[in-house]
C-alpha cells in the first residue's frame, strides 16, 4: 500500500520508510499472513518471541533495535514486568491507574484496555484523562498555540487595517500571512472554521487560515464598537476554544523541568515517566517547539491507551508471542 498523506507534525519531523505491521493475524487486512507468521512457520527464529530497543538519544548514530526470536540484555536492566494477552489483534493487555505527580487520577483505577505499539509515536489515551495531563503540564493544543501567535504578533496591524476600511481579503497577503495566489478567502466564520488545516504540516496554510479567522472574529467585534485591548483578549479567549484535529498539544519549553511525573501501573508494577521522557522537542534555538507526548484518543467500545515510542522509548519491550504476553524493563 502507498500512504499519499501524513497528516500531524509526527510526518513533519520524522522520517519514514513505512510500516511493517506486526499484530496478530486477527486484525490482517484482507487476511493476508504478516511477515512475523512466516518467520515462525518457516523457522528462523530460535524463540517465538520479538523484543524492541528505541533510543531517544537524538545525538546517537544508532536509532534503536527488534530483535526477531529474542532480546539483547545490553538494552535492559532488571526484570521485565510481563503481562497476558488480553484480545488478540493488536497486542492489548488490561492496565491498571494512571497518577500525576504520585497522585491517583482514579481514571483507570478499576482497569483500562491498553495497547503497545510502536508505530505509534506519541502515547494516546482517552481524551478526559489526556486533558487532565495537558493541563496539569501546563500544555495546550497547537492549533490554540498558533492561533494565539497569530493574534499576538498581528493583532493591532490587524484591527488598524481594518479600521482604515482596507479589504480584508488583502489584509492576511499584505502582512505576508496568506501566498499571493490564494484567492480564496473565507468571509465568515463557518467557512473559515471549516478551512482548519488536518495537521500542522504546513505552517503557511496554517498561518493563513488563522490570520483570515482573527479577521472574520475582529470584523464581529468592530461592528459592536470594542476597543483594540477587548478585541484582542476576545481573540485570545476564541483561540483557546479551537478544536485541535490532531489531537496534539504544545508547552513552554522554559518549564519542563517543574512538570510533574506520569506514571502508569502494568501487572502491579509502576512505570514512570519523566516530563523530560515524555515532552518531545523539535526544531533548534528560538525555533524550538516542545510537544507534549500524550494525545487523547476516544473509540466508541470505550477507554483505551496506545503506549507508543514515548512509553517504548523508556521502557524495553518484549512481545513475546509463544506466551501471549507483553514484558517491560527499564531501557539502558
Amino acid at each position: 500500500m502507498e500512504a499519499t498523506k501524513e497528516p500531524g507534525l509526527t510526518f513533519l519531523f520524522a522520517k519514514f520508510d513505512g510500516i511493517l505491521g506486526l499484530g496478530f493475524q486477527e486484525i490482517a487486512v484482507d487476511d493476508v499472513t504478516p511477515v512475523w507468521y512466516n518467520m515462525l512457520d518457516q523457522g528462523l527464529v530460535s524463540e517465538p518471541l520479538f523484543s524492541f530497543w528505541l533510543n531517544r538519544d537524538a545525538n546517537d548514530d544508532d536509532g534503536g533495535e527488534i530483535i526477531f526470536g529474542g532480546m539483547d540484555s545490553d538494552h535492559y536492566t532488571g526484570n521485565h514486568t510481563y503481562v497476558p494477552v488480553s484480545q488478540k489483534g493488536y497486542w492489548q493487555f488490561d492496565m491498571g491507574d494512571v497518577l500525576i505527580d504520585g497522585e491517583t487520577t482514579g481514571f483507570c483505577a478499576d482497569g483500562c484496555a491498553a495497547i503497545v505499539d510502536s508505530g505509534t509515536s506519541l502515547l494516546a489515551g482517552p481524551s478526559v484523562i489526556i486533558a487532565a495531563i495537558n493541563e496539569a503540564i501546563g500544555a495546550s493544543g497547537l492549533i490554540s498555540w498558533e492561533c494565539k501567535a497569530i493574534v499576538s504578533q498581528y493583532g493591532d496591524q490587524i484591527i488598524e487595517m481594518l479600521l482604515q476600511k482596507m479589504n480584508p481579503s488583502q489584509i492576511c497577503t499584505n502582512l505576508g500571512l496568506c501566498s499571493l495566489s490564494s484567492n480564496k478567502f473565507r468571509s465568515n466564520l463557518a467557512s473559515v472554521v471549516n478551512g482548519l488545516p488536518e495537521s500542522m504540516n504546513d505552517l503557511q496554510d496554517t498561518e493563513c487560515v488563522m490570520c483570515e479567522m482573527a479577521i472574520v472574529w475582529a470584523q464581529n467585534q468592530l461592528m459592536k464598537n470594542q476597543s483594540s485591548e477587548s478585541i484582542k483578549a476576545y481573540l485570545n479567549n476564541v483561540c483557546d476554544h479551537l478544536p485541535d484535529p490532531s489531537g496534539e498539544a504544545i508547552v513552554d519549553c522554559n518549564q519542563v523541568a517543574s512538570m510533574p511525573d506520569v506514571t502508569f501501573t502494568i501487572g502491579g508494577a509502576q512505570f514512570k515517566l519523566t516530563a523530560e521522557q515524555y515532552i518531545l522537542e523539535v526544531g533548534d534555538g528560538d525555533q524550538a517547539q516542545c510537544i507534549s507526548g500524550f494525545m487523547g484518543f476516544d473509540i466508541p467500545s470505550g477507554p483505551l491507551w496506545i503506549l507508543g515510542d514515548v512509553f517504548m522509548g523508556v521502557y524495553h519491550t518484549v512481545f513475546d508471542y509463544g506466551n501471549l504476553q507483553v514484558g517491560f524493563a527499564q531501557a539502558v
